[in-house]
């Protein structure tokens, strides 16, 4: 069940986060956009030594986005992602008081800024507060991976997982450079098990959801 939480998230749960834009609005362009929501949602997962360090501020000083040796402390600890045009998927496991929720709205408030800034826009970006669902089991986890990692494939934005570089999906297949999530002591992951275990779900997610848009539309 999805729910809208008002009270606090629990350190050392997992927890599907996921939001929407505004009417659903595109909200990632183009690949610098994508490029500028990862590097944000990096930054702002670091306990900064200096609250006040801004990310705008930060990268200048970083030119290339250079994380490492920042902070080793995190709000969360991020397991698996897919950023979307209008939308984006979380699976995190908290481990700082607060953690998502400081995590979430630093930033949903640091990219509307960039991106209003860089469209000459102004007014909210995201649909309210986050949602979040809390993952109770191995076999629930697994699942919940492969379906944020078909996101791309079921809007018929790629045919192939790996394609879409805006998501973690390639580091499930250890064929990325950058490694942002940590999911080994939680997940058991075999590339070649995994690959066929995500594109046979293929066309029944991209059914499941035709199937969706006739009965709410």
């Amino acid at each position: 069940m999805v729910t809208i939480r008002k009270d606090t998230l629990a350190n050392d749960e997992i927890y599907h986060i996921f939001n929407k834009s505004i009417s659903r609005y595109i909200v990632f362009n183009s690949d610098v956009e994508y490029g500028r929501f990862v590097h944000t949602f990096r930054f702002c997962n670091l306990i900064a030594p200096n609250d006040n360090e801004r990310f705008s501020r930060f990268i200048k000083k970083n030119i290339n986005g250079n994380l490492e040796n920042f902070s080793e402390r995190t709000l969360v600890t991020i397991i698996a992602y897919c950023i979307m045009p209008t939308h984006f998927h979380f699976i995190v496991k908290q481990v700082s008081d607060n953690g998502i929720a400081k995590f979430i709205s630093k930033i949903a408030n640091s990219y509307s800024k960039y991106f209003n800034f860089r469209h000459n826009r102004s007014g909210p970006l995201w649909q309210g507060r986050f949602k979040n669902v809390l993952i109770k089991t191995d076999e629930q986890l697994l699942h919940l991976t492969r379906y944020i990692h078909l996101n791309p494939v079921t809007a018929y934005i790629v045919n192939k997982p790996e394609e879409w570089k805006f998501s973690s999906y390639n580091e499930y297949m250890n064929s990325a450079k950058d490694k942002i999530c940590e999911f080994s002591d939680i997940l058991e992951i075999k590339p070649a098990l995994y690959k066929e275990f995500v594109e046979d779900n293929i066309s029944y997610q991209r059914e499941l959801t035709k199937i969706k848009k006739i009965i709410l539309e």
